[in-house]
């Protein structure tokens, strides 16, 4: 009778609250590790998202967001039908269209060349040379081209002239504005980038290299069939995330080559936002061409995911 007494008592089940209370305080240093990164987007990403409503209005600053005029769509028609639109579009999907096919592929490039070498001095040597540029900011990247570039005393023109060619003005050239700007890009960027591709190709099993010599696969048989599959996951990763910047370039870079003599083919998105809502003080229609690029990177995002999905790649979410 008592131990049928003891099998009919029910042992309370643990609450789930305490179970998550002692997960959290087990986890506690991980979760302030990760505390001032989520409060940086809250604070800096999210809580702003609000100011999207003056895209609708007609904001003024003196009412604020709830005493101004809403208005609709009024800016977003206004931005499809400006004259300007189209060009400053196509000068823009241009541009990224450079960075993807010319800048995106060189930091893998870099990354395999770096792997390859064996003596760890030149390859530490040559891994600082080309991570330093990115500590400088564009000011200084465009700074060095002018000096380089000018028609007066640049040392570019002045090996031109050495050589027999007359002086080309780069900086002022709608030609030249787009070469340069993507050599500048590469430049200051592509040796950063094989950071993680550097950490992706460190991951690979050496047993898979050793298994290919002794099978009598040559140099670059192994970077085609090891190093390029085992990394495939990171590119596809980073190709989504660049794609979902494409109309997102960066305003300090081409605002510092932007002048009157290059603007038919230097003006983008970035800039004009800039010329509109700063210096003209059109707030609710830079907002509305704001919310149209983001609008734009978040469906291209989900769309090459998709994609990454059905062609069997992890994606990114």
């Amino acid at each position: 009778m008592q131990e049928a007494a003891i099998e009919n008592i029910k042992v309370p089940a643990k609450r789930p609250s305490s179970e998550r209370k002692r997960r959290i305080w087990r986890n506690k240093w991980l979760y302030a590790m990760i505390a001032p990164g989520v409060l940086y987007f809250i604070i800096f990403k999210y809580i702003p998202m609000f100011g999207l409503v003056i895209a609708f209005q007609d904001f003024k600053p003196f009412f604020g967001f709830t005493g101004s005029e809403w208005v609709g769509f009024k800016h977003f028609e206004r931005l499809f039908t400006e004259p300007d639109f189209l060009n400053i579009l196509s000068n823009t999907l241009i541009l990224f269209a450079m960075n993807l096919f010319f800048y995106f592929p060189v930091p893998i490039i870099l990354a395999l060349m770096l792997n390859e070498v064996r003596i760890n001095f030149f390859k530490r040597l040559f891994q600082s040379l080309v991570y330093l540029p990115h500590f400088l900011s564009w000011v200084i990247i465009v700074s060095i081209s002018f000096v380089m570039l000018t028609m007066d005393g640049g040392i570019i023109n002045e090996l031109l002239v050495f050589f027999g060619f007359e002086k080309v003005n780069f900086l002022l050239s709608n030609e030249w504005f787009r070469p340069v700007y993507i050599i500048q890009v590469i430049w200051r960027e592509a040796g950063w980038g094989t950071i993680i591709y550097l950490a992706a190709i460190a991951s690979i099993d050496p047993q898979l290299y050793e298994a290919a010599r002794m099978d009598g696969a040559s140099r670059m048989r192994q970077v085609w069939h090891i190093t390029l599959p085992a990394i495939r996951s990171v590119i596809i990763v980073l190709l989504i995330l660049k794609i979902g910047d494409v109309l997102e370039l960066g305003f300090e870079h081409v605002y510092l080559l932007l002048n009157a003599m290059n603007r038919d083919v230097a003006e983008i998105i970035d800039t004009y936002v800039y010329t509109a809502g700063v210096r003209q003080g059109q707030f609710s229609y830079s907002t509305a061409i704001g919310f149209f690029k983001s609008l734009v990177g978040l469906i291209l995002v989900m769309f090459a995911n998709y994609l990454a999905k059905k062609m069997g790649e992890e994606g990114v979410y």
